[in-house]
């Protein structure tokens, strides 16, 4: 499997700050997400790419650990385990088999898709049940809002022949699952010895990162950028949802960070029929560059206003 350079998609240098990763993945995010962009396929696979690489450089300790093993992340000494008889590699998890050996849910110790078989080692004609395997699965927002079916591609590779066997198998995510749950795939873990059955493959759900929401629990964190004097004198505007647009009214003299609930508009929570809320939270945005005209019209404005910020008695 083929090193990723993760500051290379999401064109940041290696010294990026934290702030600039996450501002150039949701530059990016916004150009490739689906709903967005006219080439669907191609899309949809570039998003992908870009929460993997989000998901590891926006993390600070997995950002360390890819810097400091590099493109040597496979070399002996790296730390990974490949002992064990057989390699199980996954397509349709949404991650990359370099991220799921690297980071991923496979990449620790006992769970990963490497162990030898169970069982007594003095009853070698005994049938025995393969270990159980575990992965990675990246769900996006809008499969969690309804619940979908994924097709997941399994190969396995016997390490001791390089015989290979190819299993596909449709796996159903259920409507408002929650970031660590477990997917639990009856028969798709490490083939059994002897006849033996074979084990089970759990995923390890991860929720796609979205270039407008933060998730918190069932609920969405929508940033709502103002200009100064829709903030001071009120204004009707839009705010994203999963489901569709909403208008909300903002009062005159609203502050910063303020948040603006709108019931409902969140995730579904668990099984249940009812959904977490949207929070709009104010964001002032100020203009990267003025007009003549404009800078004349701020200059009166502070000519003429007694407010100062940083006044004992404001």
């Amino acid at each position: 499997m083929n090193y990723r350079d993760y500051y290379e998609i999401l064109n940041v240098s290696k010294s990026a700050t934290q702030d600039e990763i996450r501002k150039a993945f949701r530059k990016l995010a916004r150009k490739y997400h689906p709903d967005v962009a006219k080439d669907k396929e191609s899309a949809e696979e570039k998003f992908k790419e870009l929460n993997e690489a989000y998901e590891v450089l926006g993390d600070p300790e997995k950002r360390k650990k890819y810097d400091t093993l590099g493109k040597d992340w496979d070399h002996p000494g790296a730390g990974f385990q490949q002992s064990g008889s057989y390699e199980q590699r996954y397509s349709g998890t949404g991650f990359s088999d370099f991220f799921e050996q690297m980071f991923g849910a496979g990449a620790h110790p006992g769970q990963s898709g490497f162990h030898s078989f169970g069982g007594d080692p003095r009853g070698r004609n005994t049938p025995a049940r393969g270990q159980d395997s575990h992965a990675d699965i990246l769900v996006k927002l809008e499969e969690v809002m309804n619940g979908t079916e994924r097709t997941l591609q399994l190969q396995q590779v016997n390490r001791a022949t390089g015989q290979s066997e190819m299993k596909t198998s449709k796996i159903r995510i259920p409507k408002g699952i929650t970031q660590g749950q477990l997917i639990r795939c009856a028969g798709l873990g490490n083939p059994g010895r002897n006849g033996g059955k074979p084990g089970d493959l759990f995923l390890h759900v991860r929720l796609e990162k979205h270039p407008d929401f933060r998730v918190i629990g069932s609920d969405l964190y929508y940033e709502l950028l103002l200009a100064p004097w829709e903030a001071v004198l009120g204004a009707e505007v839009t705010v994203k949802s999963l489901t569709g647009e909403v208008r909300i009214k903002i009062p005159p003299l609203t502050n910063h960070a303020t948040e603006f609930r709108i019931k409902g508009r969140g995730l579904p929570t668990g099984t249940s029929e009812t959904n977490g809320d949207l929070y709009a939270v104010v964001q002032l945005a100020i203009p990267e560059a003025l007009s003549e005209e404009e800078t004349k019209a701020w200059q009166d404005l502070a000519r003429k206003s007694s407010f100062n910020p940083r006044s004992t008695l404001h």
